[in-house]
């Protein structure tokens, strides 16, 4: 079967065809084998994504992360095998038996695609929608990276210029993600990003109508994309030159996004099973897989047949991509001779290393004044800002309230954008009242490397981002979640936006580090640890959460060892004031520390020596050896009370049987912060009954 080329620009041969076609097969093959997974979709979609890896996008198999390669990013994940396939004929690595173990115990091609587990996989996609998000992330990060170091450069020059392409289903185009991250997208007229739509009209529950019906394209030229439709061919197939038309139609327009819209027969050209629901998520049957191959012209008695000539020509991919960096190589080469000061620059934040002198450039705070841990970040962002051009970020609309805002004068924005402070490459981002997309996006700009990113909105409001946090700590992504009012202290705006159940919540999240600082001082160490604690290396990184005060709070001395997640704040003491083993331990984050301190000086006053204990982040205090946590919470210390304005769930562990908590196991309500402590017991006289509690509990 050939496809005859509308546009001289598309050379497509026999051989192409045929791994356009190798592909579906391999896709059923795949599916038919494990039992389970998603054929339909992968076989409809095969001659778009060949189109891509084949004939259109700048990458190199042998060099995956090469920085001047295009990405992709399959936000439909469920077709998995629609990347895999092309992994396997591209030359990225994986090989025939990898699709034969498709969803298989230690295979490297799991149901949906992981970031870090096969190579040529750009992002951990799966819950849908999110994907569209990361590749606009990846967009805005790639215009942030060219500021960063080839800003003057005519469009199209800078060996920074690189296109971003993703494949979307209906599902992800449902999902309200997709639909802020494009918005997003349209604003800020990302013409470096290119989404192609899967327009296969079904879903799990059978055709799109049982839910749809708006004109999305129109909706997509709403937001302010370019938008193009792609027609299949009159047998219904995929059309590659037209799409490839489309697609390089696409990559000319440079001041907006662009969307194509594909429509497709899912399962194509299966006799029995195209264009239904079934084909979605389900094998398709020994049969109909035989017939499939019959139409194809494939031998029906045979799995996973792949000719040696249609992998031999899918490989040419490999000296294209050699080709193509060896070429990319030369004009990078000559950005670094005319820019030597970027270069280093380029090579100091390639290596995921900090300026020297960094943080000698972070503020020390007075102790005893109270300050807001939200706006000890925002100066210890401000400082940051003047030596670490890396990092940049804003806030979900929030930013005076979050004090995320890095620098007044630029603001991430097209240059036609009415605001006076407007720069394409502008530092401080303004993501909108979308926090789930801006979780998403900042995935995003973590992968797509060579720069630092962070994101605020209120804690509550993690509700919106779960899911895109919960992808963070699985990708390993160094983001960082700026998320202030943090309890019931913010007072007045009531238990809407009070936070009762987060903090445990978020901390549930495997390899995601939540740090609720106590002061000032440790919100500067906590800033300067997570910046610490950035790497490229995957599996090294981790996502952390930064939980920050509306109202102001006590400021101690700084102590070193609140990087260590927690640490002993104030030793107790004897009658003369020495140092002595303490009779009970108190227990405490964020803004109830100094009520553990308060309610220490009672129960000193009354002769009981008590230890406060910070603990900033419960999973750094983990990381550290039995030892040094021995000599923070000993255990021969019995008596110990955990002190948070949120659920308990998380002090169950560090306080024991004889221990108590002080916690808020309810909502919270409208009024002064300060009345809402003493109304719910966080207060320094409830914390020193409690303890006196728990002394007695452990004597008994």
């Amino acid at each position: 079967m050939s496809t005859k080329p509308t546009t001289t620009d598309l050379e497509w041969t026999e051989l192409d065809q045929r791994a356009v076609d190798t592909a579906r097969v391999l896709a059923a093959d795949a599916v038919q084998k494990v039992g389970n997974g998603h054929p339909g979709t992968a076989m409809s979609l095969a001659p778009a994504a060949y189109t891509l890896f084949q004939k259109v996008m700048r990458h190199d198999p042998a060099d995956p992360d090469w920085t001047g390669r295009d990405r992709f990013v399959l936000s439909a994940g469920h077709s998995s095998l629609t990347l895999y396939t092309q992994l396997y004929l591209a030359g990225f690595g994986l090989e025939l038996d990898d699709l034969k173990s498709f969803r298989t115990w230690g295979s490297r091609t799991p149901g949906h695609p992981e970031y870090g587990h096969t190579r040529g996989v750009e992002t951990t996609t799966g819950p849908l929608g999110q994907g569209v998000a990361n590749a606009v992330g990846m967009a805005m990060a790639a215009r942030y990276e060219r500021g960063l170091f080839d800003p003057e450069a005519a469009p199209g020059t800078s060996p920074f210029d690189h296109f971003i392409f993703a494949i979307a289903g209906d599902g992800c185009l449902q999902e309200g993600i997709s639909g802020e991250a494009s918005s997003m997208a349209g604003h800020q007229k990302l013409g470096n990003l290119v989404l192609l739509w899967d327009d296969n009209h079904i879903s799990i529950e059978g055709d799109t109508e049982t839910a749809v019906s708006e004109d999305t394209v129109k909706r997509y030229e709403a937001y302010g994309w370019h938008v193009q439709r792609v027609a299949p061919q009159e047998n219904g197939d995929l059309d590659p030159a037209a799409l490839y038309a489309a697609i390089e139609a696409a990559k000319a327009v440079t001041d907006k996004p662009s969307f194509i819209a594909m429509r497709s027969i899912i399962a194509w050209p299966a006799p029995h099973a195209q264009n239904t629901e079934a084909a979605h998520g389900s094998a398709l049957g020994a049969d109909e897989v035989a017939a499939t191959k019959r139409v194809l012209g494939f031998d029906p008695e045979k799995s996973f047949e792949v000719a040696d000539e249609v992998l031999a020509h899918a490989r040419k991919a490999l000296d294209r991509g050699r080709e193509a960096k060896a070429e990319w190589e030369k004009g990078f080469a000559a950005w670094r001779t005319a820019n030597p000061e970027r270069a280093a620059e380029f090579d100091r934040i390639a290596a995921a290393e900090l300026p020297a002198g960094w943080e000698e450039k972070l503020p020390v705070f007075e102790t005893g004044k109270g300050v807001a841990t939200r706006a000890a970040s925002g100066k210890v962002l401000q400082a940051l800002g003047a030596v670490v051009p890396e990092l940049w970020g804003g806030s979900a609309d929030l930013a005076g309230s979050n004090n995320t805002t890095i620098d007044k004068t630029s603001s991430f924005l097209p240059a036609d954008n009415p605001l006076p402070e407007a720069d394409p490459y502008g530092r401080t981002i303004h993501f909108g009242i979308r926090e789930h997309s801006m979780a998403a996006e900042m995935n995003g700009i973590a992968l797509h490397g060579n720069t630092r990113i962070y994101g605020g909105t209120f804690l509550v409001f993690s509700d919106y981002m779960r899911n895109a946090v919960r992808l963070s700590a699985l990708m390993h992504l160094p983001v960082t979640y700026v998320w202030t009012h943090d309890s019931v202290g913010l007072g007045e705006d009531g238990p809407t936006h009070q936070p009762v159940e987060h903090l445990a919540s978020l901390r549930a999240i495997p390899g995601l580090n939540v740090v609720r600082p106590a002061d000032a001082n440790e919100t500067t160490i906590a800033w300067r640890e997570i910046l610490r604690r950035y790497t490229k290396v995957f599996g090294k990184g981790a996502p952390h959460g930064l939980a920050l005060t509306r109202q102001g709070v006590p400021t101690y001395a700084a102590n070193e060892d609140a990087a260590k997640g927690g640490y002993v704040l104030f030793e107790a003491e004897g009658p003369e004031g020495q140092s002595t083993a303490p009779e009970v331990i108190l227990v405490a984050t964020g803004s109830e520390v100094h009520v553990a301190v308060e309610a220490r000086e009672r129960l000193q006053a009354a002769g009981t020596p008590t230890r406060v204990v910070s603990m900033p982040c419960v999973e750094w205090f983990d990381e550290q050896d039995q030892g040094y946590r021995d000599s923070v919470l000993p255990p021969s210390v019995k008596a110990r009370v955990a002190v948070e304005a949120g659920i308990g769930l998380t002090w169950h562990r560090f306080v024991g049987d004889a221990g108590r908590i002080v916690s808020l196991e309810h909502f919270g309500a409208s009024a002064d912060g300060k009345v809402l402590f003493q109304e719910f017991g966080f207060t320094a006289e409830n914390v020193a009954n409690v303890a006196q509690e728990s002394i007695a509990a452990a004597q008994r």
